[in-house]
């Protein structure tokens, strides 16, 4: 005996409620037929929409209203010269109790973390000779330069509005309570974060005017290594070129410097951060490298490990020309060189001016009395090595009589025979084929004795290809033929 079927409901909330047996079973009996034919548009059409996409359609709808009339009202506020508004922010508070239990993660909040095991590269102690560093330390400067953090910035800014707030030991710019507890929450969260997702306030700051004050709430100085590189990730994405070398260079900067003095070593995280930051060379030229050289305090071991994020990242040739002309330029320090010598071991095809900034770059150093340390010739031999055919001739001559003063028992010898075996700018290279096929000319109608002239002008393997060759005609070796 057969089952009977329960009788199932219609799952659509708007169908009706009595339904005849008949009808069911002629609609059940017609579904579970195979379907032929394609949906047609209008039937596509009148499929309706489940109340939890709908729902989430006019969320993000509202989300994204509210971020217009955000952009609106700051607009309106830097022409008022207003400070940023309650009302504001209670957008951006409304969209981070939304958002948290979101289904689809941002790229940027699949990170797991980094640990202290994780190491960014080998062979730093190698390359950290005591010889050097102290030839170095005759280049550092006499005078205490301070690295300026943006806390630094921030509270001079303070004291120029207010005279009053001298007296604390950490002033708070003049915001709305609400903000400034908002952002001091986020704060305390990044001093502890390790991995996963970073608060929604956090990554409005790149689009907010105020955004330094802001930042300076969270007390970047405090923050983890992991939050560093988080930080870094979004600022880089989202911030100019002038922002991101703000950040970089009042942020991101002294954070690695304080933190290679400490520990001897660069955390892994801050050094994925510098990874991460050379993704915009002009930001981190103008906001790490130049800053590091103009400090005039850079140590060696800061040297090689920002150098070897240079030397692993490539870098486009225009950023790289700049870098080079700049640090030519700059008052020199002793571990300028190790910079230059990476940019120059790139191999890229520079500009005449950079080539003349370099070379006057180095004759600066004709009447210095000071030993010049290894690095210094290294990156004068790697120079000429690269671009040994494209110097005057003049510049040659003053390079000549410079090694001759700055002498490196090593190192000269090397720099002396590239100078004295290239060509100068604007001389075109010596064809040797030319000269092979003249010389195959004069003596093509020679006597076949003279070959053995030839032989010791020429190189064996053209002398042998252009030799001509005696054959008797009736010489022929015997040829085996077929049998009829």
């Amino acid at each position: 005996m057969a089952k009977k079927r329960n009788r199932i409901t219609n799952p659509e909330p708007f169908a009706a409620a009595s339904v005849l047996d008949d009808d069911y079973q002629a609609s059940s009996v017609a579904s579970t037929k195979k379907r032929t034919k394609a949906s047609k548009s209008h039937q596509l059409q009148n499929k309706v929409i489940p109340k939890g996409v709908s729902s989430k359609i006019l969320k993000e709808a509202m989300i994204q209203q509210k971020e217009i009339e955000e952009e609106e009202t700051d607009e309106l506020n830097a022409e008022n010269g207003n400070n940023i508004k309650v009302s504001d922010w209670n957008s951006v508070n409304n969209s981070v109790a939304k958002e948290v239990v979101d289904e689809e993660e941002d790229d940027i909040d699949d990170f797991q973390g980094f640990t202290e095991t994780q190491s960014q590269f080998g062979g730093v102690e190698d390359e950290l000779d005591e010889e050097d560093e102290r030839l170095l330390d005759a280049f550092f400067s006499a005078e205490d330069h301070q690295q300026r953090t943006l806390a630094d910035i921030i509270v001079e800014k303070i004291k120029e509005k207010d005279e009053q707030v001298s007296s604390e030991a950490r002033p708070v710019p003049k915001l709305d309570t609400t903000i400034i507890e908002l952002y001091k929450g986020v704060g305390k969260l990044l001093n502890k974060y390790t991995s996963g997702k970073i608060p929604k306030a956090f990554k409005h700051i790149p689009s907010i005017q105020l955004w330094e004050e802001v930042l300076y709430l969270t007390e970047p100085e405090k923050w983890s290594p992991n939050a560093m590189f988080q930080a870094t990730r979004i600022f880089a994405s989202n911030m100019g070129v002038k922002k991101a070398e703000r950040f970089y260079k009042l942020v991101l900067l002294p954070r690695v410097r304080e933190d290679i003095r400490k520990n001897k070593r660069l955390h892994f995280a801050l050094y994925q951060s510098l990874k991460k930051a050379l993704y915009k060379p002009a930001a981190f030229n103008k906001g790490i490298l130049f800053p590091l050289c103009e400090s005039r305090t850079c140590s060696l071991r800061e040297a090689v490990i920002v150098g070897s994020i240079i030397e692993k990242v490539s870098i486009p040739p225009l950023h790289s020309s700049v870098a080079l002309l700049k640090l030519a330029e700059m008052e020199y320090c002793g571990t300028t060189s190790y910079f230059i010598k990476l940019l120059i071991e790139k191999k890229y095809a520079l500009p005449y001016r950079v080539l003349d900034a370099m070379v006057d770059h180095f004759m600066r150093f004709y009447e210095d009395s000071r030993l010049m340390p290894v690095i210094w010739h290294q990156s004068l031999l790697a120079f000429v090595q690269r671009y040994k055919n494209e110097l005057r001739k003049e510049d040659k001559v003053n390079l000549n009589a410079l090694v001759i003063r700055q002498r490196h028992h090593l190192v000269t010898p090397e720099i002396l025979r590239e100078l004295n075996n290239s060509r100068n700018r604007g001389e075109k290279e010596d064809d040797m084929m030319s000269i092979y096929i003249l010389f195959f000319e004069i003596f093509s109608y020679c006597n076949p004795s003279t070959y053995a002239i030839l032989d010791r002008i020429l190189p064996a393997s053209v002398s042998v290809m252009n030799k001509i060759v005696d054959e008797d005609r009736f010489d022929i070796p015997d040829v085996p033929m077929e049998e009829d």
